[in-house]
């Protein structure tokens, strides 16, 4: 009896030792992990939950978020935009060196209004390249370009009411795609201000394929008149709040998401607060006014404050710097001083000189990739549309001529032309 009982327990032991998982072997699996991953592993083992405690998992999981190629950015270069010589230019850059540096010409007599010779910012581009197409505003004017085929779309006014004694502004929050309906859209925010007059304000959006403007009934922080921090990606704009929220706006089912920063010591004004797409993770930079080190961070997971994770806290730059932009290959733009460009390689450490210059209040530096069918996809409905209606009049056209064919007594075979049935 007493060798069944010993042979029980040496399989219990066998079983115990092949279930554990060596944490060199388990890393190599979970540094490769989303951070929303990552966050709901950390039940199953003690271990996991205090992963990125761990130095030698922390080193993995952020080398990987700063190397790995995402696929919008196969074909990705960057632009620039500046506003030299009371000018506003935009540019396309290429090359390691940032060598290549091609001027578009971007027609601005396609505004509705005259735009003035020069202005703080004549124009900003909303966000970045969306399928290759451009959202640009200037005031309360919009329109879409695209440099590519040269065509733009001048957005029509929405529901924004202009009187003598109230202040109406229009703070643009977001532009994007809509992959389930194939649809362009852009949300801004319209308020107003007055001392007799009072007028409620409300958020609206656009759709490009329907080509107006709808109310939408939410209660949420709007934009930074001082900031551009406006980033799309898989579906949803992001923007950073007056209250130092993350906003985040599905464009598909239009849920938004409220997004606390980690950081409890940030309300002062002055704090600088760049917001970004790294290699496909919604990231923030954050610093210091007249400072010479920053903090990078990326989120996990919409509407959860504990999935922000801080991937660098740079310290002791050669200079006060102030983030611009996110480039390729986790490169970070900076103007550092007399307005000169800096760009910091991540995977290197590397500061390197751009050779440009760029004002911190008008410059900005993002990714732009073309897809060529993706703006002709918007404007399919109006095509088929177009077609339909040609052809069902060329079809009656055909009928007519037949009847006055049969009333001269011409034969026509019945079977040569069926007339379609249209709803």
């Amino acid at each position: 009896m007493d060798a069944p009982t010993t042979n029980n327990k040496k399989k219990k032991k066998v079983s115990s030792n092949s279930s554990h998982i060596p944490d060199d072997i388990s890393f190599m699996i979970l540094y490769k992990l989303p951070v929303k991953s990552l966050k709901r592993f950390s039940c199953v083992r003690k271990s996991w939950s205090l992963l990125f405690e761990n130095h030698d998992f922390f080193k993995m999981f952020r080398n990987n978020v700063i190397s790995k190629s995402h696929p919008h950015y196969d074909d990705a270069c960057q632009m620039l935009t500046q506003n030299e010589e009371h000018k506003w230019n935009i540019y396309l850059l290429s090359g390691d060196k940032f060598e290549n540096k091609v001027k578009l010409d971007f027609p601005t007599s396609s505004f509705p209004r005259p735009t003035p010779e020069y202005s703080f910012r004549p124009f900003s581009v909303l966000g970045s390249a969306i399928n290759g197409i451009l959202c640009i505003f200037h005031k309360n004017d919009t329109l879409l370009w695209n440099p590519a085929t040269e065509e733009i779309k001048v957005i029509p006014p929405g529901f924004a009411e202009f009187k003598h004694d109230v202040y109406t502004f229009i703070n643009r929050c977001g532009f994007g795609y809509d992959h389930v309906t194939h649809d362009y859209k852009i949300i801004q925010h319209v308020g107003y201000i007055g001392i007799k007059t009072k007028l409620n304000s409300f958020w609206e959006i656009y759709s490009l394929k329907s080509n107006s403007w709808r109310k939408i009934d939410f209660e949420m922080p709007t934009m930074s008149w001082l900031s551009n921090n406006v980033v799309y990606f898989d579906g949803v704009c992001h923007w950073w709040g007056l209250s130092n929220k993350l906003m985040s706006f599905n464009l598909c089912n239009e849920m938004c998401f409220i997004t606390p920063l980690f950081l409890e010591d940030l309300p002062n004004d002055f704090d600088v607060v760049n917001l970004n797409v790294l290699n496909g993770c919604v990231a923030i930079i954050t610093s210091r006014m007249d400072s010479t080190s920053f903090q990078i961070s990326i989120l996990g997971e919409f509407g959860v404050k504990e999935s922000w994770i801080k991937l660098f806290d740079v310290e002791r730059m050669s200079c006060n710097i102030y983030p611009i932009g996110i480039g390729k290959k986790g490169n970070i733009f900076f103007q550092s001083k007399d307005d000169e460009l800096t760009c910091l390689d991540l995977t290197t450490g590397l500061v390197k000189d751009t050779g440009l210059k760029g004002n911190k209040f008008t410059c900005q530096v993002f990714l732009f990739y073309y897809t060529a069918a993706a703006f002709c996809l918007c404007l399919c409905a109006t095509v088929l549309n177009t077609f339909l209606h040609i052809h069902r009049h060329f079809v009656s056209g055909l009928f007519r001529f037949w009847n006055i064919l049969k009333r001269q007594g011409e034969e026509v075979p019945s079977s040569s032309i069926q007339r379609p049935k249209w709803k």
